[in-house]
């Protein structure tokens, strides 16, 4: 199993910034992700919340079941330190994953907390972010 967990207003995809974000909505996201994992043998759970409590309590679920995780933390990942000491914690690979390039954005988007307790980072490749993620864990899960 992999998680596929995504951080506030990502549920608006296809509404929010299309110009950013592009046409695609959540529901697009989610069948591209379990789809993704089928094909290489994995079941993949696709969840979204605005809740920094939530996600965090899905980051600790991961940790004690040792479930690899592909984590978009959407604006979360600038300044949320309590997702970054969850993931610090982290049993299995996380690859943070952002639709967009944050590093060819606005200044405030340029640093993230969470990075550097993180598996990798892809970014920049719009939904195909989350395929690149996907193919990263299944890789390291055969290769470990």
């Amino acid at each position: 199993m992999i998680l596929v967990l995504n951080g506030p207003n990502l549920g608006r995809l296809g509404v929010r910034e299309p110009d950013v974000y592009g046409a695609e909505t959540f529901e697009d996201l989610a069948t591209l992700c379990r789809d993704t994992g089928r094909k290489l043998g994995e079941h993949v759970e696709v969840r979204q919340t605005d809740d920094e409590a939530e996600l965090i309590g899905w980051i600790h679920e991961a940790c004690d079941g040792r479930i690899p995780v592909v984590l978009n933390p959407a604006a979360f990942t600038h300044y949320s330190y309590a997702l970054r000491d969850a993931i610090a914690q982290r049993t299995a690979p996380l690859v943070e994953v952002h639709i967009s390039n944050p590093a060819a954005r606005e200044e405030f988007r340029h640093t993230s907390v969470v990075a550097g307790v993180a598996t990798g980072t892809i970014a920049g490749f719009g939904l195909q972010s989350y395929v690149l993620a996907l193919h990263a864990i299944a890789e390291m899960k055969t290769t470990s």
